[in-house]
């Protein structure tokens, strides 16, 4: 038996369903949890199941990379994790051991939170289980490294600082791309700690500022030759084309630039891809789990670009 057990879901769309990673390059896992004391939004747990709703819609196919890249790269989708909302004791041990078996078994853990929280398990995973240093790469309307928002000891504010302290990756490495949140309290810089901490940070001014290209050219640059680590918060996004997220924040990215700062990407090695944030109850026909579909097969080609330039 499966430790932890999974739960049973409709799956991505054209992705077979199975509770074992083993001959996949690519392992698609739910993560149903969030920390449920958001002050108005509650709804992230529902994340998984409507992503792979609105994925029918999302082709697997793109110019340059040929037919059936899913079937190429054995994807599957192994359902959800099961979790406790808002208990971390009792999930952050399951998210784990799920991601665990997924490395252990030779493949890339592609996931669908779930609130911000859901990334530092899926981290510590990837730390004990690969044997080798990553980079993160944070993909956000915010650093998700700050301190006393809430008085609890792990909360979807606060993951990037446990993974510093927890030794995880170094910050001199790994990037946090797109913030551009206002703050509720009274000190100055909302971003300084992440800073304090070591991270880069590349603010929504900077990118309109240097444009795709050039902020492709700098995550290249930070994260050297190490493999990455890709979160992808869905709000990133403007809330105009991705609604249906925990945190909306006004003049964030196009979608044009989102998905022109994934292809940038490709030839890089991804290790895991954690694309979270998706609140069903608050989307709008279900456009940001459609364009959370399309991130993440964007992902796929990621990793199949990879594969290509390793092996050639």
């Amino acid at each position: 038996m499966r430790t932890p057990p999974l739960n049973p879901v409709g799956t991505l769309f054209g992705v077979p369903a199975t509770h074992d990673p083993a001959g996949s390059k690519l392992a698609v896992l739910g993560v149903p949890f969030d920390m449920g004391y958001h002050p108005t939004r509650i709804g992230s747990r529902g994340g998984p199941a409507h992503v792979r709703a609105h994925s029918a819609l999302v082709a697997e196919h793109l110019d340059g990379f040929g037919l059936n890249l899913l079937e190429r790269l054995s994807v599957v989708d192994l359902g959800d994790v099961q979790v406790l909302p808002g208990d971390v004791e009792q999930s952050y041990p399951n998210i784990e051991r799920a991601v665990a078996e997924i490395i252990a078994a030779g493949s890339v853990p592609l996931t669908f939170g779930g609130d911000g929280a859901v990334s530092l398990p899926q981290l510590r995973a990837c730390k004990r289980g690969l044997g080798r240093e990553f980079a993160l790469v944070h993909v956000d309307a915010h650093t998700d490294a700050y301190k006393d928002v809430y008085p609890y000891e792990y909360n979807n504010a606060n993951t990037f600082i446990h993974v510093v302290d927890e030794h995880i990756v170094d910050p001199g490495t790994s990037v946090h791309v797109g913030m551009r949140d206002t703050d509720y309290g009274d000190h100055l810089g909302i971003n300084q700690y992440a800073r304090e901490l070591g991270y880069a940070v590349i603010t929504m001014d900077e990118i309109v500022s240097m444009g795709v290209p050039e902020l492709a050219s700098r995550i290249r640059e930070r994260v050297g030759s190490l493999p990455i680590y890709l979160c992808w918060d869905m709000d990133v996004f403007d809330p105009s084309v991705a609604p249906g997220v925990v945190t909306p924040s006004w003049g964030g990215i196009t979608v044009r630039e989102g998905l022109g700062l994934l292809r940038a990407m490709r030839g890089l090695e991804f290790i895991a891809f954690d694309i979270n944030t998706v609140s069903p109850p608050h989307d709008h026909l279900g456009i940001t789990g459609s364009l959370a579909a399309q991130v993440a097969m964007e992902c796929v080609f990621l990793l199949d670009s990879w594969r290509t330039v390793s092996a050639a």
